[in-house]
């Protein structure tokens, strides 16, 4: 194997149950950015789909989430494209039709694969803080391809904004296959089928313009702007998680979500935790050993998390699986283009 193959899975092996890194946030802030990020070159704007933007559809959308719709929402079915899936979908099939089997190209021993990828499952959250409100199950209904009429799930997670009213989760999440999801919802702190924030409408819905032209899985990042609920604003209600740009890789990091496929069923809230790595394969992103299944997709990843107080820095988000590597979870790197998704969803009016 070549020397700068071996340098990279040599770091692919994170450091599982390592003690959360105690910092101090900035609850006052809407946001925090590294000096670097201040530095970088405005990104393509992001695109904007208007949901339920009048309180009549905000009512209807809220009713037609029963409880019996929730339980029975699945994860997405990810179109056939290439060996990569979504984390919200069944395996992926090649362009061929063929099952996907490809292989990473670098030849390894035994010893070297279990050396870099150690297999570790996703636990639940038995703590309380702040994260247990503010990460919650997201809801919709899918409008192309063959799920179309389809109610689906994913996560997400309500971070601090000056509009006080936005949830941060992945691209398909929102979108996938050229049309915006429907009847959009977020369930803070949703727990065995129970609601105990309510259900917060969209009103909103934001992604990248290059999860909006093509599907890029480096950049399946979203956001959406929910109305207010019983008088209040979410982060009002709930609390709001801080959000970081443009950070050091290879970092500590938590991720959470709602995993739904087997052996989850989409009713607690569940975790992974450890050393990120880059992905060295297919795309630009950054990878974190975890089993979450399908349901976890645009669940949050934190740097900075502090496990007594359940806050931290939201500096990605689950989105894709190799078929060939079960055992990896990676998410976009949260740069520019993440930058000005956030800023441009913490200025999106809610009228």
């Amino acid at each position: 194997m070549h020397r700068s193959a071996r340098r990279h899975f040599a770091r692919l092996a994170p450091l599982l149950a390592l003690p959360a890194l105690a910092v101090a946030l900035l609850p006052a802030s809407p946001a925090y950015s590294s000096p670097a990020a201040q530095r970088v070159t405005a990104a393509p704007k992001p695109i904007t789909f208007e949901a339920a933007d009048t309180r009549t559809e905000q009512r209807s959308v809220a009713n037609y989430w029963t409880e019996a719709r929730m339980e029975a929402a699945k994860p997405l079915d990810a179109p056939a494209a290439s060996a990569r899936r979504f984390v919200s979908s069944a395996l992926l099939d090649l362009p061929d039709g063929k099952p996907a089997t490809i292989k990473p190209t670098l030849s390894l021993t035994a010893a070297e694969a279990g050396a870099a990828s150690p297999r570790s499952t996703g636990e639940r959250w038995t703590s309380d803080g702040a994260i247990v409100d503010t990460v919650g199950r997201v809801f919709f209904t899918v409008t192309s391809g063959s799920s179309a009429g389809r109610n689906a799930s994913c996560s997400g997670n309500a971070v601090t904004s000056a509009n006080r009213s936005v949830v941060i989760t992945a691209g398909h999440c929102v979108k996938i296959g050229g049309s915006f999801h429907s009847n959009w919802v977020f369930v803070p702190g949703y727990d065995q089928g129970n609601r105990p924030h309510g259900t917060w409408v969209a009103t909103s819905l934001l992604t990248t313009p290059q999860w909006n032209s093509s599907e890029d899985m480096n950049f399946d990042l979203a956001a959406a702007v929910v109305a207010p609920l019983n008088g209040k604003l979410l982060t009002e209600a709930v609390g709001g998680q801080g959000i970081a740009f443009n950070q050091s890789r290879g970092r500590q990091m938590y991720a959470f979500g709602y995993p739904a496929a087997s052996p989850y069923n989409g009713s607690r809230l569940i975790y992974c935790s450890g050393r990120a790595f880059d992905d060295f394969l297919m795309s630009e992103d950054v990878g974190l050993n975890c089993d979450m299944t399908g349901g976890s997709s645009g669940g949050p990843w934190f740097i900075a998390f502090n496990e007594n107080t359940g806050l931290g820095l939201l500096n990605s988000v689950n989105s894709f699986k190799y078929n060939f590597a079960n055992y990896w979870m990676f998410g976009p790197y949260f740069g520019a283009e993440a930058q000005a998704l956030y800023n441009a969803a913490q200025r999106t009016s809610l009228t």
